[in-house]
């Protein structure tokens, strides 16, 4: 290891994270066996979010002020920017990491030669208590990678089961900037997905570690915010821009396809919503008419389906 080079950089995009930004950035600072550094980006906080920042004498924790709010992809590209790391980690400023993380993930990345790296989360309920592991160990020891069309397909909106869109990844920095590869900031929901995507498009190899070292808390409000239409027409613009981009394979192609369909459908369903909260059986049924397909998610109650809708979507 070069000294001075820190082994991997935790960016931490913050705005009004006074409650939880110390738990985030001591976490990153307690991991063993690497070096690491922690650039916390401030995107206009109103809170003592930048006060709190400002206590850590640590050398290795850095300040960045935005100055005005652009949101976490624009907050997250200004702290990539900054750092020195052999690798970038985002880590959200109301989660954590456990110490052995990233040794472990970045073990995994010089034995499969790999750009990218990702490993299993545990979440934290709401109402606390023990979290829970959101993949199955087993299942993620038998993967070892994830291709691209894998990790689009992973990701259709409904879909629960072994979505890769969860995963916090770390990234090879050089690999980052060689591609000119950064978080699409006008996007507002979905921008870790398209920057995962596109490292994968570049033709990075992406690792996967089964063991858990992201800690996602699930915080009030994560999945009941009020779900729009604009959500998903930013998830489309989105991935306009990505496949006019790079050029994708056949399976590629066809994974992307899914994806698109499971988007409208879903804003078909949300339509739905609407006309039945508005009590328009004559909107419900020229909806239903034209996707027949957003029928079936009223198989389960709305508000399970939109909470689901939610964490599949991104929007936190």
């Amino acid at each position: 290891m070069d000294s001075g080079i820190p082994d991997i950089s935790f960016i931490i995009a913050a705005y009004n994270a006074e409650e939880t930004l110390a738990r985030a950035i001591d976490s990153a600072l307690a991991q063993l066996g690497v070096t690491v550094e922690v650039i916390v980006v401030d995107d206009c906080s109103t809170d003592g979010t930048v006060a709190l920042a400002e206590t850590y004498t640590d050398p290795r924790v850095r300040l960045i002020r935005q100055p005005q709010n652009g949101g976490p992809g624009r907050a997250r590209n200004t702290g990539i920017a900054a750092a020195t790391g052999r690798f970038v980690a985002t880590l959200d400023s109301d989660d954590a990491v456990y110490p052995e993380r990233s040794l472990s993930m970045l073990q995994r990345a010089r034995t499969l030669d790999a750009q990218i790296v990702v490993d299993n989360v545990d979440v934290v309920p709401m109402e606390g208590g023990p979290a829970k592991t959101m993949f199955d160990k087993r299942f993620l020891q038998e993967k070892r990678e994830i291709a691209l069309a894998e990790f689009i397909d992973s990701n259709l909106i409904f879909k629960t089961t072994f979505n890769y869109g969860y995963m916090k990844p770390v990234f090879d920095r050089e690999f980052l900037a060689k591609n000119d590869l950064w978080f699409d900031d006008a996007l507002k929901i979905g921008e870790d997905y398209i920057l995962f995507a596109s490292v994968l498009a570049s033709g990075a190899r992406c690792a996967v570690d089964p063991n858990p070292g992201y800690v996602y808390y699930l915080m009030q409000g994560s999945i009941s915010r009020v779900l729009k239409h604009q959500h998903l027409d930013d998830m489309l613009e989105g991935d306009r821009r990505f496949m006019a981009r790079f050029s994708l394979g056949p399976a590629e192609m066809a994974a992307q396809r899914r994806r698109t369909h499971s988007i409208i459908e879903a804003r078909s369903f949300l339509t739905l919503v609407d006309e039945v909260k508005a009590k328009s059986l004559g909107g419900f049924l020229k909806t239903a008419l034209k996707a027949p397909g957003a029928l079936k998610h009223f198989r389960m109650p709305i508000a399970v389906r939109m909470r689901r809708f939610a964490k599949a979507a991104g929007v936190n």
